[in-house]
């Protein structure tokens, strides 16, 4: 039979598996990194999944395809179920590889009973709010200012994150797959509306993150202004990955 069914560009997805999680059907699974459709009798072409996708990556159209079979879709969420019951904590496969729990164990690393002396460091930071939801759209310190795009947890992961990126930036935080937002509008028009001299995006190197970069790709097209700008990836043990 014809009917309107979810397509999904693969080129585009960046593997964040938003879109397997809001899928009630289970219609979705995350396969070798992509999003894929893996049966269209369990797609009841609602949509649910389309605005959770960061990417853009998820479209309807219409074609050959079986029609939704609500029993078949009773009878996978039930062994859906049953499985997740069977795998212990934290160890689930598929959904976003940024969420999956990971122990990090570095050379030296003990829990000392009395905290080591340390120099104490200067916060670098030069402006309130941070989170990118909260910021005020025109303001000041926008004027003439190199802008920071960090995603939420790179500067936990990075140990110098205050004095190689916040310094002598504007920051502005968040996280797309928190948040469920698109970011683009609003950072469209701070561009727009400031001076901005230079973006730098900060972002990890899971999936889930590609939504930060993608939203700041969108704005800086959408502006109008040709501004500097570049990405740099974090790995989840702190180590700069690229430039």
């Amino acid at each position: 039979m014809i009917r309107k069914i979810i397509r999904i560009d693969e080129e585009a997805c960046n593997g964040c598996g938003a879109c397997a999680n809001a899928c009630h059907e289970g219609a979705i699974a995350i396969v070798n990194g992509k999003a894929r459709l893996i049966r269209d009798d369990y797609c009841d072409g609602m949509g649910d999944c389309l605005p959770q996708c960061p990417a853009g990556a998820i479209s309807f159209e219409e074609r050959e395809a079986a029609a939704y079979d609500e029993q078949a879709v009773s009878e996978n969420k039930k062994k859906r179920q049953e499985k997740a019951a069977d795998i212990p904590h934290g160890h689930a496969p598929g959904g976003c590889p940024g969420s999956q729990a990971r122990e990090i164990h570095r050379a030296g690393q003990s829990t000392p009973s009395v905290p080591p002396v340390q120099t104490v460091q200067e916060s670098q930071l030069r402006n309130w709010p941070v989170q990118i939801k909260l910021a005020p759209l025109k303001t000041s310190y926008f004027d003439g200012a190199r802008l920071l795009i960090a995603a939420d947890c790179t500067a936990y992961a990075y140990a110098a994150f205050h004095q190689t990126f916040i310094r002598g930036r504007v920051a502005l935080v968040g996280c797309p797959k928190l948040d469920a937002a698109d970011y683009s509008e609003k950072l469209t028009e701070i561009l727009r509306q400031n001076d901005i001299r230079s973006v730098t995006v900060v972002r990890m190197e899971v999936p889930c993150c590609g939504g930060l970069e993608t939203a700041a790709r969108k704005a800086l097209q959408a502006s109008g202004k040709f501004i500097p700008w570049q990405v740099v990836t974090i790995s989840i043990d702190g180590t700069i990955l690229e430039l």
